[in-house]
C-alpha cells in the first residue's frame, strides 16, 4: 500500500439482517467510488443470529477479499459485537455504521475529510429521526438524562455512526470493560471531535431487534458506567425521607399533647412503613446494580466468544 494512501475500515453489527445484507454490502462497496484514495476493509461482525446472514455474508467474501466476516458463538449484544468488530480492524481510521442503513454510509466521505484534519473522532449526530412518537420520546429522554446526569455536552440526538482514529480504537480495546456503552466510552475518552448532523432514516427492511428490554439494559449500563447520580439519588432520598419522617413525629406528638388531633389507629403506621420499605427496595435494587457489575468485572469473563473467523 502505497504510503499516500489510506486504510479504511468498517465495523458492522449484525443480527437478523438477512433482508438488509443484500444491499448493505453494495453500498458499502460503492464507498471506493466516494473514496478513491482509501483501501476499504469490511468487518461484518454476526452477533449470533439465527437466519440467513452468516450465509449471505460468506457468499459476498467470496466475491470480496475485503470483506471479513466474524462470528460470535451466541448473541453478546450489539456493544460486545462493535468490540469484537474493533479487534479485527487494520485500518488507519475505522468507521463504525448499522446493518439497516438507516444511516448513510456515504457521510463517511465528510468524515474522512475531518478525519485528515486531525479530529480523532468524527461522530455522526442525528438532528432528528424517522421514527415513532414513542421510539422518539424514549430516545429523547435517555439522551437528555444522559447529558445533564452523566456525559455533558453528549449530543442530543445521540450517535451510534462514528469514524474514529486508530488510537481511540487501541484506548477502546485496552479498557475492556463490560456491559457498557461503547457510544459513551469512546465521547468519555475526551478526544478533540466534531458533529455532523442528519436525520436518521426510518427502517425499509426487516423488523428490528432492538427491544425494549435492551433499550432498558443499555440505560442502566450507560448511567452506572458514567455516572453517579443514582447513588447520589439514594442519599437524597434518604435524607429527605429521614427529615420528613422527623417532622411528621413531631407533628403527631405536638398536636396530640395539645389536643389538634386524635392519636390514630394503625392505618397511618401501615402507610408509612409500606412507603419507606418501598424507598428500601428501590435502594437495594440501585446497590444491586453496582454490586452486580463488580462481580462481573471481578470474574474476568470476555465480552464475547469469537466462534469463526472469515479473513
Amino acid at each position: 500500500m502505497s504510503t499516500d494512501r489510506i486504510k479504511f475500515s468498517i465495523v458492522v453489527p449484525i443480527y437478523y439482517n438477512e433482508l438488509n445484507i443484500p444491499h448493505t454490502v453494495p453500498r458499502l462497496q460503492s464507498l471506493q467510488d466516494l473514496l478513491p484514495d482509501c483501501d476499504l476493509e469490511f468487518v461484518f461482525v454476526d452477533d449470533g443470529s439465527k437466519d440467513r446472514s452468516l450465509e449471505l455474508l460468506l457468499e459476498a467474501r467470496a466475491q470480496d477479499p475485503r470483506i471479513k466476516v466474524i462470528k460470535l458463538s451466541r448473541n453478546f449484544g450489539s456493544m460486545s459485537a462493535i468490540q469484537a468488530g474493533l479487534k479485527y480492524t487494520t485500518g488507519d481510521c475505522v468507521g463504525i455504521i448499522a446493518a439497516d442503513l438507516q444511516d448513510p454510509p456515504e457521510l463517511f466521505g465528510e468524515m474522512i475529510d475531518h478525519w485528515k484534519s486531525g479530529k480523532k473522532i468524527v461522530l455522526g449526530t442525528r438532528a432528528d429521526r424517522e421514527e415513532s412518537f414513542s421510539q422518539k420520546l424514549f430516545s429523547n429522554t435517555y439522551y437528555y438524562l444522559l447529558e445533564k446526569l452523566a456525559l455533558k455536552g453528549y449530543p442530543k440526538g445521540g450517535f451510534d455512526f462514528l469514524l474514529i482514529d486508530r488510537q481511540v480504537v487501541k484506548e477502546v480495546l485496552q479498557i475492556q470493560e463490560k456491559n457498557t456503552n461503547v457510544m459513551s466510552l469512546i465521547y468519555w475518552l475526551g478526544h478533540d471531535q466534531v458533529h455532523i448532523p442528519y436525520v436518521r432514516q426510518e427502517r425499509k427492511l426487516g423488523k428490528s431487534r432492538w427491544t425494549l428490554a435492551k433499550k432498558i439494559k443499555l440505560f442502566v449500563d450507560s448511567f452506572v458506567s458514567f455516572s453517579y447520580a443514582p447513588i447520589r439519588f439514594m442519599s437524597f432520598i434518604g435524607f429527605l425521607t429521614a427529615a420528613l419522617s422527623i417532622l411528621y413525629g413531631l407533628f403527631v406528638v405536638i398536636s396530640t399533647i395539645f389536643g389538634i388531633i386524635e392519636l390514630q389507629g394503625w392505618t397511618t403506621i401501615i402507610a408509612l412503613i409500606t412507603f419507606l420499605l418501598g424507598i428500601i427496595m428501590i435502594m437495594l435494587g440501585i446497590i444491586g446494580e453496582y454490586l452486580w457489575r463488580i462481580l462481573d468485572e471481578s470474574r474476568e469473563r470476555p465480552s464475547y466468544v469469537v466462534d469463526q473467523t472469515f479473513e
